[in-house]
């Protein structure tokens, strides 16, 4: 029952991500490539998806259609994302610096 769960679960995770459009743009800012975009990216797009929300939930609470409530969560869901990868994007890069030095001390250390 387990790996069946596991299996239906990274089966969902494998569509979301190949068919959704924040999911691929997470996955290429997570990128060595795409890693200089991330931050100017964060701070464009969650604002953006803040504001679709407040309009969303506006539009609710005057009397438009509940089925918006959904898109507001999905707006909120993608700013918290977008935000999210802005502020580790500072964490990641100071790995990929720290692996590069490491690869550069190791290869002098050999050297004879």
């Amino acid at each position: 029952m387990l790996a069946l769960s596991i299996h239906l679960a990274a089966a969902i995770r494998g569509y979301l991500a190949f068919y959704m459009p924040t999911n691929r743009l997470v996955d290429w800012l997570r990128t060595p490539r795409g890693l200089k975009w991330a931050i100017p990216v964060a701070f464009v797009a969650t604002p953006g998806y803040l504001f679709a929300m407040s309009v969303a939930a506006t539009v609710v609470d005057r009397g438009g259609p509940g089925y918006l409530n959904v898109l507001a969560m999905l707006f909120a869901w993608n700013a918290i994302k977008i935000a999210v990868v802005g502020v580790m994007t500072p964490l990641r890069w100071l790995s990929i610096v720290a692996d590069r030095s490491n690869h550069v001390d190791r290869d002098t250390a050999l050297a004879p």
